[in-house]
């Protein structure tokens, strides 16, 4: 799974690198980036007055909320949907099919189990990141959920409506089985989107989920970085560059 990331691009970034049209929200950079938090991902929308295609940054909370489901509870626990089935699973399907988006990192961290200084079991995180830096491109998917603000159990910045009637739009990381460049550190990884995809990938009026589940990619050998990095993306609290620094 990818259960945190860093993702530290500023908006200026973002908008040249993906060709932004309109900036919704600006992301605050992240080193640290925790299931319910805020994260950067660019989508795609139609216009409503113009029928054409508007390409934007926004902020979706990381954990998915079907549009179907009574609460915003079980957020936490839909970060990852697996490619193996989200095309038929119903949390996913409808996003797969018409609400695919890009959410842009520069690495995410996974953890091998270890002894601590005290003998006890830990854990000891890494950090995977795309070989010689750049960005690493997730594939994510996003939902809306509107649902009354007492139901969701995390705060609706950004949401639309009244106190009693709130707009909550959440994103997920698409994962698939680890290529063998990471299978020794975890036996999943998210998939990415290669930059000639990116248009396809985020069209809205491509409905047709198996095509889109052939833009995916899963990086492979030289095309990624593995290194240890400190205990300290452990806590979520911690946050800054040092904490994709590699261990000395």
């Amino acid at each position: 799974m990818c259960g945190r990331f860093a993702a530290s691009a500023s908006t200026e970034e973002i908008i040249e690198t993906f060709q932004v049209e309109l900036v919704v929200d600006e992301p605050e950079p992240t080193y640290n980036a925790a299931p319910t938090d805020p994260v950067p991902a660019v989508v795609e929308r139609l216009d409503k007055a113009s029928g054409a295609a508007v390409r934007k940054l926004v902020t979706p909370r990381w954990g998915l909320v079907p549009s179907w489901s009574k609460d915003a509870k079980g957020a936490a626990r839909m970060i990852n949907a697996r490619a193996e089935t989200v095309a038929s699973k119903p949390a996913f399907a409808k996003a797969m099919a018409s609400r695919r988006c890009l959410i842009p990192a520069d690495g995410f961290y996974e953890w091998t189990p270890t002894t601590g200084p005290d003998g006890k079991p830990a854990k000891q995180p890494w950090f995977i990141r795309p070989s010689g830096g750049g960005l690493f491109v997730m594939a994510g998917l996003y939902e809306f959920w509107k649902g009354p603000s007492r139901l969701a159990p995390i705060a609706p910045r950004g949401a639309e409506g009244t106190d009693d009637d709130v707009w909550l739009t959440t994103c997920t990381i698409i994962t698939t089985q680890a290529t063998d460049a990471l299978g020794h550190i975890h036996d999943r990884m998210p998939m990415t989107v290669r930059p000639e995809a990116w248009s396809d990938w985020l069209d809205p009026l491509q409905t047709d989920a198996q095509a889109a589940l052939g833009l995916l990619h899963a990086s492979e050998g030289a095309e990624i970085d593995t290194y240890l990095v400190a205990p300290l993306v452990n806590n979520v609290r911690h946050e800054g560059p040092e904490l994709v620094r590699p261990l000395a």
